[in-house]
């Protein structure tokens, strides 16, 4: 039952969070049964189109995950007598189309999916085969439901370029001959990195988009959140899966106080910490304790463990750096890689000085992995223009400004670079 405040959500919007919700499983029921990934997929997404045209007006049946089976399952069996009118084809049509399958059960008939459904189509949309682009793409699509149209606005390129990403994943998949099933346990570990990587990338992309004019994008880090926290319930005892989880509540509780109303960028250390939201903040704080108690920390838990002391902090000065710093010198033992170096040097900047901090960024400058990054360029303005070499600061601006694709971000280190000439 809804509380007498959800008058103020359409029931547009109530139906799309149905239809999210039910995608991954309806799509999991057809393809542990049909196999035909490729095909249970596209009948999916023409059936949840379906129901977001027909519900809003007709209002949502009694049994929506039956009717989702329903429909998606005359669909697929629509395209495979369109493929082929051998006889071979026909008889696997009949074959799985049963009679029970074509009538919606009643709502007290409807079983549960199975518990790894979900995790299976997540292990699947993330296989190695298939490009870290392309696996964003189709996990947006077949486990969170959105149209290709919505994944295509959200990393806004024209939707005639995601089609064919998503249709080359599917593809690949294929080719790979896989089946709807969890790999085997040997590989479970590798591909369970694949596809937190994945929902990472999909609440960065959320979280600070890498172009466009607008910083972040609510609809992306709201979905990889939805879907991490699905994935938390399916495997409730791994830790890394917690340790995101926790890592993107305590972010994205700080996402109302970084920008200002014209949306320009607002550091951390200028945040208006009153906007930050506590509900996720104390939920990711206890979620990461709990986790950090159970035993092997891996790299999203540190993440997330650094995340809360920013949370814990009243205020920037309050902030403990040097319990910072250590955290960030685990990270970089359990997962080295230049971003992880680039952060430590600003924690030892607050701790030893900025000269410090520079010295540190120095090790990166010979990285060709960040040749390309601005935030390398951002980072040695700020810690230069706090050793008042302000000439050198503002080059530095400038630089990180022409790297940046993401215009809010380009405004924030052009403004800074223009605040340096005035009082120089």
């Amino acid at each position: 039952m809804q509380g007498e405040g959800s008058g103020l959500v359409s029931a547009g919007e109530q139906v799309e969070g149905l239809l999210r919700e039910l995608a991954p499983q309806v799509l999991g029921f057809l393809a542990r049964r049909h196999g035909q990934f490729d095909l249970c997929e596209d009948a999916v997404q023409e059936a949840l189109l379906a129901a977001a045209t027909q519900w809003p007006a007709d209002g949502v049946p009694a049994n929506p995950r039956g009717w989702l089976i329903t429909v998606a399952t005359r669909k697929l069996t629509d395209q495979f007598r369109s493929e082929s009118a051998r006889r071979r084809r026909e008889d696997s049509v009949a074959a799985m189309a049963g009679a029970d399958e074509l009538v919606a059960p009643g709502a007290d008939q409807d079983q549960p999916p199975e518990s790894d459904d979900t995790l299976t189509l997540l292990f699947l949309c993330c296989h190695p085969a298939v490009t870290p682009a392309s696996q964003v793409a189709l996990t947006l699509r077949a486990v969170g439901g959105l149209t290709t149209a919505e994944i295509a606005k959200a990393f806004m390129v024209p939707e005639a370029t995601m089609a064919p990403r998503i249709s080359r994943a599917k593809r690949s998949i294929k080719a790979a001959g896989s089946r709807f099933v969890l790999p085997p346990e040997e590989e479970r570990a590798d591909r369970l990195r694949v596809v937190l990587q994945v929902l990472y990338l999909i609440f960065n992309e959320g979280y600070t988009a890498s172009s466009g004019a607008e910083l972040q994008r609510v609809e992306l880090t709201a979905e990889a959140i939805r879907l991490t926290r699905m994935l938390h319930q399916l495997l409730p005892d791994e830790g890394e899966v917690a340790g995101l989880l926790a890592l993107m509540l305590l972010t994205d509780a700080r996402r109302a106080a970084r920008t200002k109303p014209d949306g320009s960028l607002i550091p951390i250390d200028e945040q208006d910490r009153s906007l930050w939201l506590r509900e996720p903040i104390e939920e990711g704080a206890a979620l990461i304790l709990r986790t950090l108690a159970q035993g092997e920390v891996g790299s999203y838990q540190l993440q997330a463990a650094i995340a809360a002391v920013h949370s814990e902090a009243p205020s920037a000065e309050e902030t403990d750096w040097e319990q910072i710093l250590a955290l960030y010198q685990l990270l970089e033992k359990v997962a080295p890689n230049p971003m992880v170096t680039l952060n430590r040097a600003i924690a030892l900047a607050q701790v030893d000085g900025p000269a410090a901090g520079l010295e540190l960024l120095g090790t990166l400058d010979g990285d060709n992995r960040m040749t390309d990054n601005h935030r390398l360029d951002a980072v040695r303005a700020h810690l230069l223009e706090r050793l008042g070499k302000l000439t050198e600061a503002r080059e530095h601006y400038l630089a990180a400004a022409r790297r940046t694709t993401s215009l809010p971000e380009q405004r924030y280190l052009t403004a800074k670079a223009a605040q340096i000439a005035e009082s120089s």
